[in-house]
């Protein structure tokens, strides 16, 4: 076996499903987090709210969103990078959406398409700045982040739009919501699974292959394991890092369409702190903040876990500032006990 060969070679060795004594670890730790969640919710059940099925379907609605976010984080963490731009792209990506689908009447495909290109666009120009001004990429994600929602409220006008559209002589009158809204808000398998989870589920299969059994993915492993390393291996970093950023503008896009079609609106404050959930859905599953280590499993069940825990809260009547604050915290304790791994 050549240098070159081993080297690309052992990250993948890294990847989930391989049975090292790390991945056990944090596969137990992540297990652990979300049995703890879940006994948080028997001991807590807000007059058996918790116990019933319709509590779950919402804990898995609302999470779906953020778990689109975090999906697409979950490559750029890989590389050992950060995207904290990821809730302004999504505010952008849903007032994009509902200027093209309900003012413009543009079809669904159309619609989407052009949304998905424009936050791939986002991810780039992250992902150049990264890779080629070398940028520490929580600058450049933040310069972004901001750059992003400026955008959102300039193309909103700093309002939400809605399906009251203004006429030629100023009155507002009503349109109906486009198909690609009603679809993606609604409920399937005799109501039981929002079509947003389903979407959520997808991007979650594509990304997760991407990464554990694509050669992009190898690439991920290695660029976040030990940059030098895989570039002198002959690993092209540059053209990883922006891969990675454009995976996760794509992803930022979706959610931002599912987001549009759950409040049949573009608001251009959507996404806001959205990027500390998804970051901590990612971090509690147990995928390294160093890069290198992690994968689509472990987050799917940091993905529960945040969501459960929010939901948990929410039904016990638990202000959101708390919520934030607390989820803060699991973010600095997963860190931690990442550390001491």
């Amino acid at each position: 076996m050549t240098e070159h060969q081993s080297s690309l070679q052992t990250p993948a060795r890294r990847s989930p499903g391989k049975t090292s004594a790390w991945h056990r670890s944090s596969l137990a730790r992540a297990l652990f987090s979300l049995a703890l969640v879940l006994m948080l919710g028997v001991i807590f059940p807000a007059e058996g709210a918790f116990f019933r099925l319709g509590t779950h379907q919402g804990a898995l609605r609302q999470a779906s969103v953020v778990g689109i976010l975090a999906c697409g984080l979950l490559p750029v963490i890989l590389a050992g990078g950060i995207d904290l731009s990821v809730g302004s792209v999504l505010g952008l990506s849903a007032v994009v959406a509902a200027k093209l689908s309900i003012h413009a009447g543009e079809p669904a495909w159309l619609s989407v398409l052009l949304v998905l290109g424009m936050g791939a666009a986002c991810g780039a120009a992250s992902g150049s700045v990264v890779a080629f001004a070398r940028v520490q990429p929580f600058v450049a994600t933040l310069a972004m982040m901001v750059f992003a929602r400026g955008l959102a409220k300039t193309t909103s006008g700093g309002t939400k739009v809605a399906t009251a559209v203004p006429g030629p002589d100023g009155v507002l009158r009503y349109v109906e919501v486009p198909p690609l809204f009603r679809a993606l808000d609604a409920q399937v398998l005799d109501g039981s699974v929002a079509t947003v989870t389903l979407v959520f589920l997808a991007i979650a299969a594509i990304v997760g292959f991407l990464c554990a059994r694509h050669r992009l993915g190898r690439y991920l492993y290695a660029v976040g394991g030990n940059e030098e390393a895989a570039r002198l291996s002959g690993v092209p970093v540059r053209a990883t890092k922006i891969l990675a950023y454009v995976i996760s503008g794509l992803c930022a896009a979706a959610a931002g369409i599912c987001q549009a079609a759950q409040e049949q609106q573009g608001d251009p404050e959507a996404g806001v702190t959205y990027e500390l959930t998804a970051i901590a859905m990612v971090v509690i599953g147990g995928t390294s903040l160093k890069g290198g280590r992690g994968g689509m499993g472990l987050t799917l069940l940091g993905v529960l876990t945040i969501g459960y825990l929010d939901k948990i809260l929410s039904i016990n009547a638990v202000p959101e500032a708390s919520r934030l604050m607390l989820t803060g915290a699991i973010v600095i304790v997963a860190a931690v006990a990442q550390k001491n791994s």
